[in-house]
């Protein structure tokens, strides 16, 4: 079981003001990430979502852990009736008139590892596609 935290780095062609928009301000962040309950990046702010597939839907439950605005949001990633507990974080770094993007998912082996939802390939796939197909095109202004 690997304990290595799942990154994928991404750079964008957009100011860290736009990114972190797009991170923290609930408006923005449904149109490319998760429709959550409520947002605000301050440390101890609690939301929820729900996310998965046709088949089964899960509720997600968060909490802002750290936040160095334009910079780095960290927030704890559970679910509602799942042992486990795993940090996500996203910390952007400013590359003149870009923006890379490092997104680290860490504890994804304290997660059901019967279930093929919790497996680390389940979270790369997951994750690749929200970074480099869903924020790209909010970036890019497709959605």
């Amino acid at each position: 079981m690997k304990k290595e935290p799942f990154i994928i780095e991404r750079t964008f062609n957009a100011p860290a003001s736009l990114i972190w928009k797009a991170l923290t301000d609930k408006n923005e962040m449904k149109k490319w990430y998760f429709d959550v309950s409520d947002f605000k990046p301050q440390p101890g702010f609690e939301f929820t979502f729900n996310g998965g597939s046709e088949e089964k839907i899960y509720v997600h439950f968060c909490k802002v852990v750290e936040v160095i605005p334009e910079k780095k949001l960290s927030y704890s990633w559970r679910y509602k009736d799942y042992e486990g507990n795993s940090l996500l974080t996203f910390e952007l770094f400013s590359e003149g008139n870009q923006t890379k993007l490092k997104l680290t998912h860490s504890g994804l082996e304290t997660f059901p590892q019967g279930l093929p939802d919790f497996a680390r390939t389940s979270f790369e796939a997951g994750w690749t596609y929200v970074i480099t197909k869903s924020l790209q095109e909010y970036v890019d202004g497709k959605k």
